[in-house]
């Protein structure tokens, strides 16, 4: 028997294959996405639980013309793999391949870049109403999953989506509950029931007829109160109908025929829709379907064992941050964590299960969880907030209003700081410096390694006259760890070694391979003198004003963009002082959005290693002596 997604090239494609073939379709869809991400890591148990849903929009709706949205699009692998992209399934996530969100650099069929939560329905909301506007006829489709909800834009989104009453179709892809057969079945039949033709053909009419009576208003407003009142004791759906959407649901996410037939009589309504779906994260993958956290976003592994493959280089910095804070939290109790649905993700489970009490994920909910840690903070608590770099800039406004305001003692812990590898443009963090340095009262470390990083921790634990943000990159330590707490001074730098010839000024990840460069330049008869720049904000003026007067080609360099980041510092501290003999050349991330790929390639490409530290040293110095290119003679003239 052939392969049916051999068959498949486009959408329309897709709509060929019988309908009761479409489970075998399933079936090698998820073996493809298994074998790929095995081998290139990748969202896994997400992408699996979406198949079959994925597989129903595209047989019932056309792409492009209609727009699907994916909430977070981590799901999307299927859609990629159905809109001409299988042939290069295979580069996915590689440097220079397939992105692993949707972008509409890559495909015509990806209407937007996504990569955040909760944001689908607002985007959706957007084109549906450009849709209007331009008097133009396509459907409008978000989906979203149940853990996006737990986001406050949302329900901004709802909220504002319901009351414009526009054609706009949101399914609610629920992965975080059972399917019970008797709650099931009945909601199964309801919504045969409600997405009818005929049923809502006699509604319209029922509807029609009740307004000819004297007081129909009355009237139509007790048949609303009757059918909300059946519905809401049936299904768990209410809230979406007092937001203004007619809610279906919920039905079995994995019934592919059950879905066509659900979404077919859907895309006839009119106003704002929601269908509320159950699928099973890791689906069709056993490994996935019992451990869905892990296979969230997993790195290379065996596909046999499910068992992880890639090379361990040892502890990784946010292994190290959740240890330590475990220990911190055991010393002083009042130590608080908290998490924006990403307990695994930052290093915080032996936390939560130690210290359940004082544990709180908040769910994708960075601003609530950054105001919710100053209200902590205002009651004597020592909140720590782990989250991801890309995802404190959700709480940018909080960080200023909320935090540094009014001086509060919270330590933001932010992970994945730079760039983050194959995930790309949308979860490389890369602004964090600029952002917060701007803002008064925020001190801001970056640790060149594992013990530095735990130092840290205590350090800002003990200090409590202000909010610290500290930064780390992902990946493994350049260190072993000790069990000895070293004393870091609040906003001291550290001179790693003596130099004559230039100075070069490293932040965080950028210590070491500062390092390694000093080392090939003394090879070269270069000497250089590292500084450790761990305190972004404040600057070790002491030090600073030291090196900028006793040295005349400085180097600043950073995983951090160059726009308003430790360089910029250094060059306004100069201006200020009045210091202008010095070259000063700011090493960093450009004023563009970096691709993804592989953290090592990417680092090569910007400069930001060992080698382009050295190439930067020997170009601010100029020529090695003796390296000069002889000057071209003049062409004698044969006249």
């Amino acid at each position: 028997m052939s392969n049916l997604l051999d068959r498949i090239n486009s959408p329309k494609d897709l709509k060929e294959i019988p309908l009761e073939r479409l489970g075998e379709l399933a079936d090698e869809i998820r073996e493809k996405i298994i074998s790929v991400v095995s081998k290139n890591g990748g969202h896994l148990a997400s992408n699996l639980g979406a198949v079959e849903l994925t597989l129903a929009l595209h047989r019932v709706f056309d792409s492009p013309r209609d727009k699907m949205v994916w909430d977070v699009g981590h799901q999307c692998y299927t859609h990629k793999l159905l809109t001409g992209r299988k042939d290069r399934f295979g580069t996915l996530r590689k440097y220079q391949g397939l992105s692993g969100f949707p972008t509409w650099r890559e495909n015509e069929h990806d209407v937007f870049i996504v990569g955040h939560a909760s944001t689908a329905i607002s985007t959706a909301l957007g084109i549906a109403s450009g849709r209007d506007q331009n008097m133009e006829d396509f459907s409008v489709i978000a989906v979203v999953g149940d853990g996006a909800l737990t986001g406050g834009m949302a329900f901004e989104g709802l909220n504002n989506a319901g009351a414009s009453g526009r054609n706009l179709i949101v399914i609610l892809n629920d992965n975080a509950m059972s399917i019970s057969k008797n709650v099931g079945a009945l909601s199964r039949y309801l919504t045969d029931l409600l997405t009818d033709e005929k049923y809502n053909k006699l509604k319209a009419e029922v509807w029609d007829l009740l307004g000819k009576f004297k007081r129909r208003d009355k009237i139509r407003s007790m048949v609303v109160k009757v059918e909300e009142s059946v519905k809401g004791f049936l299904v768990p759906g209410i809230i979406f109908e007092k937001l203004g959407f007619r809610y279906f649901g919920p039905v079995d996410g994995h019934d592919v025929g059950g879905l066509i037939k659900t979404l077919e009589h859907l895309k006839g309504l009119k106003g704002p829709i929601m269908l509320h779906i159950l699928t099973k994260k890791g689906r069709g993958y056993k490994h996935a379907e019992e451990d869905a956290p892990r296979f969230h976003g997993i790195g290379a592994f065996d596909k046999v064992t499910g068992n992880s493959n890639g090379k361990v280089e040892g502890p990784a910095y946010t292994e190290v941050f959740g240890d330590t804070l475990v220990k911190l939290a055991g010393q002083d109790e009042k130590v608080v964590a908290i998490t924006a649905a990403m307990t695994l993700g930052t290093g915080l489970v032996k936390f939560a299960e130690r210290f359940p009490d004082r544990f709180y994920d908040v769910g994708i909910a960075e601003q609530h969880a950054a105001t919710f840690a100053a209200g902590l903070a205002s009651q004597g608590l020592k909140p720590v907030f782990a989250v991801y770099s890309t995802f404190l800039q959700r709480a940018f406004d909080q960080t200023i209003h909320d935090i540094a305001l009014q001086n509060l003692p919270v330590i933001l812990a932010v992970d994945r700081a730079g760039l983050v590898g194959a995930d790309g443009p949308t979860h490389h963090g890369t602004f964090d410096l600029s952002y917060l340095r701007q803002t008064p009262n925020w001190t801001i470390m970056a640790p060149k390694d594992g013990n530095e990083l735990k130092d840290m921790l205590h350090a800002a634990a003990d200090w409590g006259e202000g909010p610290v943000a500290i930064r780390y990159p992902r990946g493994a330590i350049p260190d072993e760890i000790t069990d000895e707490i070293g004393l870091v001074d609040m906003g001291t730098w550290e001179k790693l070694t003596d130099g004559k010839q230039l100075a070069i000024l490293a932040v965080g990840s950028m210590v070491y391979p500062a390092l390694q460069a000093s080392a090939e330049l003394e090879k070269q008869g270069i000497s250089a003198e590292i500084v450790n720049a761990r305190f972004v904000k404040p600057l070790d003026e002491k030090m600073l004003l030291s090196v900028l007067k006793r040295f005349d080609r400085i180097i600043s360099v950073e995983e951090n963009s160059l726009s308003g980041g430790f360089g910029s510092a250094v060059m306004e501290f100069a201006e200020a002082h009045d210091v202008t003999k010095p070259v000063i050349k700011r090493m960093g991330i450009p004023d563009q959005f970096i691709e993804h790929g592989s953290r090592g390639q990417l680092l090569g490409d910007l400069g930001l290693d060992k080698d382009g530290i050295t190439r930067m040293a020997r170009k601010i110095l100029g020529p090695a002596p003796g390296s000069e290119k002889p000057k071209a003679r003049k062409a004698k003239s044969r006249v």
